[in-house]
């Protein structure tokens, strides 16, 4: 009982570490400095939020959803 609640939590917290790395690690968070005077910005303007979509966090969705069921069961 108690490895299966340790194994849940430790597959939830599996997944929300690969979520957050898959979007910290998507690409390049800057632009090169400009010539033309613009600041630029953290984050480049066609970015998006593709980066929060399924196709790229499935694997990390489905460990924190698999690790929930194993937390809530009896």
């Amino acid at each position: 009982m108690v490895t299966t609640k340790l194994i849940g939590a430790l597959l939830v917290f599996c997944g929300l570490l690969y979520m957050a790395g898959v979007a910290v690690y998507r690409g390049r968070m800057s632009e090169p400095h400009s010539s033309n005077g613009e600041s630029a910005g953290l984050e480049p303007r066609q970015r998006g939020l593709r980066f929060l979509g399924l196709k790229a966090n499935w694997p990390g969705l489905l460990a924190a959803v698999v690790g929930a069921l194993m937390l809530l069961l009896p």
